[in-house]
């Protein structure tokens, strides 16, 4: 018998799979007009009315709710963030689209992103881009996220824990670069790593002040230019750093 605090997901597991299937389905819908619905009301600080159509497209098929602990299933589909525990979480399904969004990807592009936590954004951007390097430093998140990648059949993504401050410079430069966490200042060793002509989107600030979402991007080896797109509030960025 199930209790009051569990019915979402005794209903999800009475459900038969094609009924579950087409209530994901119905439920990724509805998380997408609610993206839309972000985007017309923040246009005035992100510059733009909607989002590119493939980043929309990907964002009704990804399964969100494969990314979440099973307690939090029912609300996979809220566009609003979510724990996935560690005292981290599941980004805001609006900002995980705005941030793919403003990496303007390319269908040949390599992709880093810090902060691989659940993995739903690599799997978002995966779909997206050639290849995607994302990197955790919490062991057990990554050991997970890991195996959640390859468990759904995202190959082009390639996850290894460590401190995301310093990049993946074996495999730089990149595309682009995409942080899930506020750093404190746009880290330099993923500037460095950064192909000129690419773009960086961080969350920049600290968990007792303002943090906003920062595009950056490199013009030449020299040069980079920084705009500040809206208010956000994530986990901070951690490690030795």
């Amino acid at each position: 018998m199930c209790s009051l605090r569990a019915w979402g997901i005794c209903l999800l597991l009475a459900m038969a799979p094609g009924a579950m299937a087409d209530a994901w389905t119905a439920s990724r819908l509805q998380m997408v007009r609610a993206i839309e619905e972000d985007v017309r009301a923040t246009s005035w600080q992100i510059g733009r009315r909607e989002l590119q159509q493939s980043v929309m497209a990907v964002m009704g098929e990804v399964p969100r709710h494969r990314f979440v602990p099973l307690s939090m299933r029912p609300m996979a589909y809220l566009n609003r963030p979510l724990p996935i525990g560690h005292g981290q979480t599941i980004s805001q399904p609006y900002i995980v689209a705005l941030m793919t969004d403003l990496l303007q990807p390319d269908a040949d592009d390599v992709m880093l992103e810090i902060g691989t936590g659940s993995g739903y954004q690599a799997a978002v951007l995966s779909r997206l881009v050639r290849k995607v390097y994302s990197i955790e430093i919490i062991p057990e998140l990554g050991e997970s996220a890991g195996k959640r990648i390859a468990e759904l059949g995202y190959d082009n993504v390639h996850t290894r824990t460590g401190d995301g401050y310093y990049g993946w410079p074996e495999v730089a430069p990149f595309d682009g670069i995409v942080v899930t966490a506020a750093a404190g200042h746009v880290p330099p060793p993923l500037v460095r790593q950064l192909r000129v002509g690419a773009r960086m989107i961080i969350p920049v600030g600290d968990r007792f002040s303002v943090q906003h979402l920062l595009l950056v991007e490199k013009h030449d080896e020299d040069s980079i230019s920084t705009r500040q797109v809206l208010p956000v509030r994530f986990v901070p960025l951690t490690g030795t750093h």
